[in-house]
């Protein structure tokens, strides 16, 4: 066995050339297929734990989906509201620990605006126990004061202190503006990853206010109320669209949802965010299983590189086959040589690849959290991975086995032939 793999590693470095091309060839592919598969379980990762301090999301009824999307994730738009008083019961629920109410339906430049109270910023978690921090600034405190995402900041080049107008409606284009009551930034959060890098946040009073002189998605003709004006006025809000509620025990959690469920005062919803994260996560799995099948196709692309190269260098190595054949190595040795290379060259090309993937990880992955707020970890390969990996390697044995039994059927004086 170690005769063989001297003379296999020792045949690879008289053909160095094309053995290096083969090894990076494979190692790219592996290094595509394991960054793949970072990146996949990082995104699932930051996608599930995008809120993980919350034990129940409620709002006005509709599907469970449908409440998680436009609560958490900004998609959509909720298909009613539910009322002040309700959120009120809700938060006086002996088993609930706390509320935090979120209002929703105005933009910014095609960002959200999200009306919600200062306790928002003490109960929002993400990433398991990540706090909301600020990169500069305070959190809002005056009615007219408004703490921006971190996308925010940087796609419109904000400062603390910039005015900004707020629009009703989602467009990214604001034809109906709340131009009379403009908010002042003070405060830029820290990047998240999250959908609150891209939400600014003012308070649900905030909301009322400039709020009070329209209706119906436009200002009440003859009525104009200014921003000096309406800090004098009552603004309790009369709806929310949902809320964040936190439970003294987690095993109240089913028993209060269905309470919730079956409201009498208004049909509301209550979900689990982890349980509705699971199912959304299931419904987009298809892009998820594409990555992958991208990912295994260089694979395999690299193994057939592989057979070709071995393929190709046979007719130039007949007559090494033949000398070996006469000095006394038989058919299987010729056999297990063959597939002794094709194993070495798929083993250096798993492993270049994974050095490849921890390096680009390593000196990329403080970029990648900033930029987009995704965490790779940097761990050793999990069962999924070393199950790739032995994929890999198998492959490589099975892509071997053609040219082993091709050099394995060559014959002695078929080897000492001269083809002209």
């Amino acid at each position: 066995m170690r005769s063989m793999l001297r003379i296999a590693l020792r045949s690879l470095a008289n053909r160095r050339l094309t053995a290096s091309l083969t090894v990076a060839a494979v190692a790219l592919s592996v290094a595509l297929l394991l960054g793949v598969e970072a990146v996949r379980t990082g995104a699932k990762s930051a996608f599930a734990n995008t809120i993980s301090g919350a034990d129940l999301i409620v709002g006005a009824r509709s599907g469970p989906l449908q409440l998680l999307l436009y609560s958490v994730f900004r998609i959509g738009s909720p298909t009613a509201n539910m009322s002040w008083q309700s959120y009120r019961t809700i938060g006086g629920d002996p088993r609930v620990a706390w509320a935090v109410p979120i209002s929703l339906g105005d933009s910014h430049r095609g960002f959200r605006v999200l009306g919600t109270s200062r306790a928002y910023f003490d109960r929002y978690r993400y990433r398991g126990d990540r706090r909301l921090e600020l990169a500069d600034g305070e959190r809002f405190d005056d009615l007219f004061d408004a703490t921006i995402g971190w996308d925010v900041a940087k796609t419109l080049d904000y400062r603390i202190g910039d005015a900004i107008v707020v629009a009703h409606g989602l467009g990214e284009v604001g034809f109906a503006e709340h131009d009379d009551k403009p908010f002042r930034v003070s405060g830029i959060l820290a990047k998240t990853g999250t959908p609150v890098d891209r939400t600014v946040h003012v308070s649900l009073e905030a909301i009322t206010a400039i709020h009070v002189d329209w209706r119906s998605g436009a200002r009440i003709p003859g009525r104009s109320v200014g921003a000096d004006e309406v800090r004098n006025m009552d603004l309790e809000p009369e709806t929310v669209t949902a809320a964040f509620v936190g439970l003294k025990s987690k095993l109240a959690a089913f028993r209060l949802q269905r309470a919730i469920n079956t409201f009498e005062d208004e049909p509301l919803s209550a979900v689990i965010p982890g349980v509705a994260l699971q199912r959304l996560w299931s419904l987009i799995g298809t892009a998820e299983q594409a990555l992958s099948a991208v990912a295994a196709m260089a694979v395999a692309t690299a193994l057939l590189g592989l057979v070709a190269t071995v393929f190709a260098s046979l007719n130039e190595r007949r007559r090494e086959m033949a000398i070996l054949r006469a000095v006394g190595a038989g058919p299987r040795t010729v056999f297990g040589l063959l597939l002794t290379e094709a194993m070495l060259l798929t083993l250096a090309g798993i492993a270049f690849g994974m050095g490849l993937v921890y390096a680009v990880l390593f000196a990329a992955r403080p970029w990648i959290e900033a930029e987009y707020g995704l965490f790779l970890p940097i761990r050793a390969p999990g069962e999924r991975e070393a199950a790739m990996l032995a994929g890999v390697a198998v492959a490589g044995l099975v892509a071997g086995l053609l040219p082993a039994i091709r050099a394995y059927r060559l014959s002695l004086a078929d080897g000492m032939n001269i083809r002209v």
